[in-house]
């Protein structure tokens, strides 16, 4: 199984000061410090996983060796109430620990729980889990990273709820200047976001709740856990949910039943096997994004732009459907070899296959009038979204000081999209999209890509594991290709992707690091399709980063301050074209550059707060053409689109007895929304609030916990990012804007997101 490593030093210093504490105690045995020395030297090798709890060295009888008693604190690596967690890795790592999930709302999905991460700036569209959002990082978006469950890649950010559950999440953790060298990612120069799923249980029990809240929402959840089974070391979980909800704007209904399973095997050598199955399915309403001249009008004057729950209207809530079945599995094994050998192997596959109905009517009769024809329904339909491939790795210990690794990773990606349109049903549903395929034999594309890559690295450990570096290479290549009905084209390209970190920590408190890599963004398949199909692939977006990083921490405080550069050739953005679709284009090169500073303190009488703040100056280095209107942008030296200049974040966690409560405030700035620089998103906050008790055990019940989950306090009405990049704020979007039963009419400049209305939602919770 992948995993990012932390320095062990830590861990084996304060074994070494247990060891001193029994030296002492027994000054009298002169053979004892060197037995102990020996000892500590010969596990001084061994790493730590980054999960892996602070040793506590505790009184000890001065009889051998043997008798140290050592205890362990999940919470002594959280600071925060789980907000920030101590890291040790030699880049930028932060993270929220499960301390904090089990405060949140069972609908959050992981983009919920980074949102107060000082890298990132979250736009999310609902409040029920049925959607994921989008992502902003050091000047790129979620499309530049890699988002990924156990090591393996996963559903796109807007769609992250398709994949687990959050109560089924250990911990979210995010590298926004880094990507593991062994990792299966095509996107990272933004970074990785890898969610870490639930370990089956020891023992047999499971979790269940269940939520009501804002807007119509219920929601159920069972999880099942066998505990080991017999002595053959095989645990397993399996658990379902059910989500039911209205949008928050509109008309309409949400629905989504998701189904997560896991089975895990343990050797006592080491060796670990482990399988996670998901299969998500969904109905829910595409929202209508507004411009913001949309925004505005609802902000002053209250009128919405949401769906309609008029039949007789094309923007009838029912023919502006989300479809979707998706299946993921992941299958990490890691397996201890002799000979000082290690052998790791990750298979992973997704599928998924659905199709998104909206709109299809003209925006006038070519008159000035509206259209008065029956209405239509037009589709974009993924007939298949397949992702297959693997990560095998050899790994070889030279030495305690060395361990060095090789490997090869493969992956096939494949989506048959097609866009039917039809006349829509006189009850105002969509026609069979399937059936409309049949007939009339619509345009479609279909595109992938298959990757090879090989790659070697080497962890190495000095100075009583004090000074870590890490040394890696990894060689891409790729094949990409797109095809309609009459022509096929395709390219070959290749990526180099060298990295190099090291780390040294001084004592018990201080740490530095210092961290270079390359890291690219090849389009995805789905991009790909939308792409015209001629021989002008979108070249490869390449990124050189640099990152220099200092942490503290001690029995009070945890602190990390990163500083970045990052330079980006060929500069990949998206643009919004409806039906939650997107359309790829380069803008040529960018330069972020900037620090991130987050502070964290351990629970003091019960208070544990949170702050963190980044400062970006991300510029364009080049200018653009803009094909609408067939003229140069001078966008050189201009802020860059999507890059805000300050990110800023508190959050305050208290808990007393059973009782708890965590308060969280975040603020984006004033960003560029379009390349010309002539539109742009004022600054923005938001908030959210948790409250719970924990009661003691009833009967069957181990964990009684009701809570309740407060989003947008204040009911502001803010815009938090935009749906895309766009050319100009002069220039026609390429999609219809609608408005309740309002005909549609052409918008000019970007659409956006915004922040849903305060919700409430309650939950009540037990382990059994």
């Amino acid at each position: 199984m992948t995993r990012y490593h932390r320095t062990p030093g830590l861990r084996n210093r304060l074994q070494a000061m247990s060891c001193l504490a029994g030296v002492v105690c027994i000054a009298a045995w002169p053979e004892f410090p060197a037995a102990a020395a020996t000892q500590a030297a010969a596990t001084a090798h061994h790493p730590t996983p980054a999960t892996a709890p602070v040793a506590r060295p505790q009184t000890t009888t001065p009889r051998s060796a043997e008798d140290i008693s050592v205890v362990s604190s999940r919470q002594a690596l959280n600071g925060g109430g789980g907000m920030m967690r101590l890291e040790t890795a030699p880049h930028t790592v932060q993270t929220v620990a499960k301390e904090y999930i089990e405060m949140r709302a069972p609908t959050s999905t992981a983009l919920d729980l980074i949102k107060n991460l000082p890298s990132v700036s979250v736009s999310t569209p609902d409040t029920a889990g049925m959607q994921g959002g989008m992502i902003q990082v050091r000047g790129l978006t979620d499309l530049d990273m890699g988002l990924m469950i156990d090591g393996a890649p996963a559903a796109a950010a807007k769609y992250m709820a398709e994949d687990i559950d959050s109560e089924n999440l250990e911990e979210v953790n995010v590298t926004p200047g880094s990507s593991a060298t062994d990792l299966p990612v095509m996107s990272a120069a933004g970074g990785v976001m890898d969610e870490r799923s639930h370990t089956a249980s020891h023992k047999f029990g499971g979790l269940m709740d269940f939520s009501y809240g804002t807007n119509n929402l219920s929601r159920e959840f069972l999880r099942l856990e066998s505990g080991d089974i017999g002595n053959s070391g095989v645990r397993s979980y399996i658990s379902f949910s059910h989500t039911h909800n209205r949008p928050w704007m509109g008309a309409g209904a949400n629905d989504r039943q998701h189904l997560d399973f896991s089975v895990q095997k343990d050797w006592e050598n080491g060796s670990t096997a482990k399988v996670f199955l998901s299969w998500n399915n969904e109905d829910f309403i595409i929202d209508n994004y507004p411009t913001a001249q949309e925004f505005y009008k609802y902000k002053h004057t209250g009128t919405g732009y949401g769906r309609t729950a008029d039949p007789t209207s094309d923007n009838y809530w029912k023919n502006n459907n989300d479809h979707w079945n998706q299946v993921f599995l992941t299958a990490p094994l890691h397996l201890v070899l002799p000979a000082r050998f290690s052998f790791d192997l990750q298979p992973y596959f997704s599928f998924g296959q659905g199709w998104d109905a909206s709109p299809g009517n003209p925006i006038d009769n070519g008159a000035g009038g509206p259209y008065t024809g029956p209405n239509l329904t037009n589709f974009f339909l993924q007939n298949s979204t397949r992702q297959v491939g693997a990560v095998a790795k050899l790994g070889y210990r030279i030495d305690s000081h060395n361990e060095v690794s090789a490997g090869y990773w493969y992956e096939n990606t494949y989506t048959l999209q097609s866009y039917p349109s039809g006349q829509t049903n006189p009850d105002g549903t969509p026609p069979s999209p399937w059936e409309l395929y049949k007939t009339t034999a619509p345009y479609g594309q279909d595109a992938g890509y298959e990757l090879h890559s090989l790659f070697v690295q080497d962890n190495a450990k000095y100075l009583y594991d004090k000074l870590v570096i890490h040394a890696g290479f990894k060689f891409v290549m790729a094949n990409s290709w797109t095809a309609d009905p009459y022509s096929r084209y395709n390219t070959n390209t290749t990526e180099p992707l060298p990295q190099l970190s090291i780390g040294y920590t001084f004592n018990e408190h201080h740490q530095i690091y210092v961290n270079a890599e390359g890291d690219y963004r090849q389009p995805s398949a789905v991009d790909m399709g939308w792409l015209p199909t001629s021989p002008n692939f979108l070249k490869n977006q390449y990124s050189i980063k640099e990152e220099l990083g200092y942490r503290y921490h001690d029995k009070y405080i945890i602190a990390d301050v990163a500083l970045f550069n990052y330079n980006v050739t060929n500069r990949i953005v998206n643009q919004y074209v409806g039906m939650n679709s997107f359309s790829p284009f380069s803008i040529g090169n960018q330069t972020m550059r900037g620090f991130d500073v987050m502070v964290a303190g351990r629970s003091i009488h019960g208070f544990s707060p949170y702050a963190s703040v980044e400062y970006l100056h991300a510029t364009q280095d080049s200018d653009v053409l803009d094909p609408y209107s067939n003229t140069l942008i001078h966008s050189k030296g201009t802020q860059a689109v999507m890059a805000p200049r300050v990110m800023a974040n508190f959050g305050l966690t208290y808990t007393y007895k059973g009782f708890f409560a965590n308060g969280n405030v975040h603020y984006t700035g004033p960003q560029s929304v379009s390349v010309a620089g002539d539109q742009r998103m004022p600054g923005f906050v938001t908030d959210t609030l948790s409250l719970g008790y924990h009661f003691s055990p009833f009967l069957f019940a181990k964990s009684p916990t009701f809570r309740l989950n407060f989003t947008n306090l204040t009911g502001s009405i803010v815009r938090t990012g935009a749906m895309g990049v766009v050319y100009s704020a002069k220039d026609l979007n390429s999609h219809p804007v609608w408005s309740g039963n309002l005909a549609p009419y052409a918008g000019y400049g970007n659409s956006f997101m915004v922040e849903p209305r305060f919700s409430m939602t309650g939950t009540i919770s037990t382990a059994f």
